[in-house]
């Protein structure tokens, strides 16, 4: 039986392309493990999954002056002798790693125990944890052809980006009963992220009385974001977050408002959903989900509204938009293959 270890964490967006290649992997018998923080949000998911999980000390790696940065390089360094003493016990033949923080000493970890490395990167340019990890990496996989050029090319193969099984298993129907919504009119799902984005949030609750003449709206806010005011109103849904049901929302969604993040637009242009994206502003962020945005809007999947623009007009004008255009967007939707990325991945997991 061959085994592999994953890895991966910080955030939801570095642990779920991990959950959408191990079925596959299950189904083929492998042994599987995962390496991870103590606390963070990827014990949770990947302990839920029965997955065996081991905790390693991790420090967070800042571009930034903070005090932090004097102890947490030594946080580092017990968590790379905590990953190899690790993987010298688990003996695995490869080792994937979809980055942030946590995955650092797991992957030098690793490259000590001459395991195979292979990593994954979701954006345009690399995060600084796959940046440090590619050294010691024998492959990287991009979800972005433009990638490449900020990678050694001898080590990218090109995937795009997987995506979880069970979100392409979405029922209409029982997505119309649950949000107790009609066939009459289209439906705008608005996504701000997990932690839910004020100003999306404040605009699109703003621009409802005209939104609400022609369309449906879901609005996943995001924690501690809901507007007791609006429970009640016809046509609207709000919800902090959703979990399951997530699947038959998305199947009876016409069109998308999101952040630029990319393991969920992905998961939308595999679902062929028109978008309007409203990525991250430069001052929130290495500016990586204006380089996803801007390359979904040249590919003609997205409209990309940019954050210092947004307010209520604007917002109405890019849905009229997507409604207008539709059929455009539906053909270049049309042109991906998302099925391929996990495929290929696999493929390149069993030959390391």
């Amino acid at each position: 039986m061959k085994k592999i270890v994953f890895t991966g964490g910080g955030s939801a967006g570095h642990v779920t392309p991990n959950l959408a290649i191990i079925p596959y992997l299950q189904e083929d018998n492998w042994d599987i493990s995962y390496i991870g923080s103590h606390q963070g949000i990827e014990k949770t998911i990947i302990e839920k999954e029965g997955i065996p999980y081991y905790s390693i000390s991790s420090g967070k790696l800042r571009r930034y002056f903070d005090l932090k940065n004097i102890k947490d390089p030594f946080l580092v360094m017990k968590g790379v002798m905590d990953a190899y003493v690790r993987i010298r016990k688990l003996k695995p033949d490869v080792i994937f790693s979809k980055g942030g923080f946590v995955s650092v000493p797991v992957v030098i970890g690793g490259w000590l125990n001459r395991v195979p490395v292979l990593l994954h990167e979701s954006d345009m340019t690399p995060g600084l944890a796959n940046k440090i990890a590619l050294r010691f990496a024998s492959k990287i996989f991009v979800t972005f052809e433009e990638a490449a050029k900020h990678l050694p090319k001898e080590k990218v193969i090109y995937t795009g980006s997987p995506v979880r099984e069970e979100v392409l298993k979405g029922n209409r129907e029982k997505g119309l009963a649950f949000l107790g919504f009609s066939r009459k009119k289209p439906v705008i799902t608005i996504m701000g992220g997990s932690l839910g984005a004020k100003k999306i949030n404040d605009t699109a609750r703003e621009a409802l009385p005209e939104l609400l003449k022609k369309y449906q709206i879901v609005h996943l806010c995001g924690k501690g974001n809901l507007d007791e005011s609006l429970q009640n109103k016809e046509g609207y849904r709000q919800f902090e977050y959703v979990h399951g049901e997530l699947p038959d929302i998305l199947a009876v969604t016409d069109f998308v408002i999101s952040r630029a993040g990319s393991n969920a637009i992905f998961e939308f242009l595999t679902l062929q959903k028109p978008m309007v994206l409203i990525p991250l502003s430069k001052f929130a962020s290495r500016g990586d989900q204006i380089l996803n945005a801007e390359s979904f809007e040249r590919q003609g999947y997205a409209s990309v509204l940019y954050e210092e623009d947004v307010n209520v007009k604007s917002l109405i004008k890019y849905v009229e938009e997507l409604n207008q255009n539709n059929e455009k967007y539906k053909i270049a939707l049309k042109k991906y293959n998302g099925k391929e990325a996990i495929k290929t991945i696999i493929q390149n997991i069993s030959e390391a």
